[in-house]
């Protein structure tokens, strides 16, 4: 993309109403816009890290086994009334009466609706295991929508339930999930560390939340500090393997590390004290499991193999994707600007050109740009007639991983600079040793489009 035909309404002021890093960083590099309290407008720069984010969660889903579908934000009353969660969910939910005047709700989450499709249309344990997912925007009425993206009232999430036949069965539905999110967030950047949680108004014993660590989180969290050493790395999990799985969440699981809900104080003092830490987090994804709440009420039943009816066991597992935006920019940033981690970022480089209308510059640039596209990358070229120092400044503030800066001066040495957004660091290299050079850092981080 050539930054002179692109729409980046880049701010040189933070706006007042920016109160975290985040916020105000989405806000100046033209990634959003506010429409209503806690409801954005998503601009092209916005959009395509939240699709980046978006495609690796679908690409780990299906990795993992599970199943995508789509339902609609609109829910009848009715199925939350069989589940007798539309009275107890709150003010949260924003509830709706149409023209006809029956009773309907924007759904906060879909745990009602994905147990009556399974139930109109699954009848036998030989259609079990099933776990479905769908991406889709919710919305919950927060009294007090604030920081941006982190919470708003409307938010883009991933949301998936698994029907098993036996607490067995959804217990290992519930590891797989695990697995998959700890792989989902080291593709993003991200260590999410799993935390023994309360499962709130979805139910339920069993839960854990993924938390990033950061200044701004929403929730004070507790943990033993040898929980930030584990990675997930490049593991060849079989998601159908049970003790792998069970081994992964034991691995990720058996230090402490617990939300401000959950804290046990006797428990976390048996760490030891140069491991104990308290922080603040921003949860990120959360996996349930539920055992028959729902299907019980809502006569969600298979016939066993001794051909009785039994409730499916059932579990629900959600990813903030559009929060994810936000705990990925808090997790990595300068006073400069945003520092995009290959894996998402929305450009892979920048292309700066320090003296637009030079016929050597110009064509240095448009020889770059041809071959990192050729090579599947999506270079951002600035070929504005702008000063150097500002088009450092907008590749700066948007976080680019990775810019190769040309010139005159350089091209008499047959030489581009190759910049490390990260780091700071540069090297200089011939136009084609930059090209092979961000086609290897990239290798192994593209997302296939979905």
């Amino acid at each position: 993309m050539r930054l002179s035909r692109y729409f980046l309404p880049v701010l040189k002021e933070t706006p007042a109403e920016a109160q975290i890093v985040s916020h105000r960083y989405m806000l100046r590099a033209g990634m959003i816009k506010q429409q209503a309290a806690g409801i954005y407008s998503w601009l092209p720069l916005g959009f395509k890290v939240l699709r980046k984010i978006e495609n690796i969660v679908h690409e780990e889903q299906q990795r993992a086994g599970h199943i995508p579908l789509l339902m609609p934000t609109l829910q009848p009353a009715d199925l939350w009334r069989e589940s007798g969660r539309y009275d107890d969910y709150g003010e949260e939910m924003l509830r709706i009466r149409d023209r006809h005047d029956r009773d309907m709700l924007y759904g906060p989450t879909n745990e009602e609706m994905v147990t009556d499709i399974f139930r109109s249309h699954v009848s036998s344990y030989k259609d079990l295991p099933l776990t479905l997912y769908h991406i889709q925007w919710k919305f919950r009425d927060e009294i007090r929508p604030r920081f941006g993206v982190m919470r708003g009232r409307e938010f883009y999430m991933k949301d998936g339930y698994n029907f098993d036949l036996t607490q067995e069965d959804a217990l290992h539905a519930y590891n797989r999930h695990l697995v998959s999110y700890l792989r989902t967030y080291e593709r993003m950047g991200l260590q999410a560390i799993p935390m023994r949680a309360d499962s709130g108004p979805i139910g339920g014993d069993d839960t854990h939340e993924f938390l990033v660590l950061a200044d701004t989180g929403e929730s004070e969290v507790f943990y033993d500090s040898a929980v930030t050493d584990l990675t997930f790395g490049d593991r060849d999990i079989d998601y159908d393997d049970v003790s792998q799985c069970q081994g992964v969440l034991e691995e990720f699981t058996s230090k402490y590390a617990r939300t401000d809900e959950t804290h046990d104080e006797a428990l976390f003092n048996q760490v030891p004290e140069e491991r104990r830490r308290v922080a603040r987090g921003i949860e990120v994804g959360q996996i349930f499991y539920f055992g028959t709440k729902y299907s019980e009420a809502m006569g969600a039943t298979v016939q066993d193999k001794d051909g009785n009816k039994v409730p499916v066991h059932m579990g629900s597992h959600g990813i903030g994707v559009s929060r994810l935006l936000g705990a990925i920019i808090e997790a990595s940033h300068d006073d400069k600007g945003i520092i995009w981690p290959e894996g998402v970022t929305p450009f892979h480089c920048g292309i700066v050109n320090l003296k637009q209308g030079d016929e050597e510059a110009d064509g240095a640039c448009e020889a770059l740009y041809k071959s990192l596209t050729a090579l599947g990358l999506e270079p951002l070229y600035d070929d504005r007639k702008e000063r150097a120092g500002a088009k450092f400044a907008t590749m700066d503030l948007i976080g680019l991983p990775w810019r190769i800066t040309v010139g005159p001066r350089g091209l008499k040495n047959g030489v581009v600079e190759l910049t490390c957004r990260r780091t700071g660091e540069s090297e200089e290299l011939p136009p084609e040793q930059a090209v092979t050079k961000l086609a290897g850092i990239y290798e192994g981080h593209m997302v296939r489009g979905l």
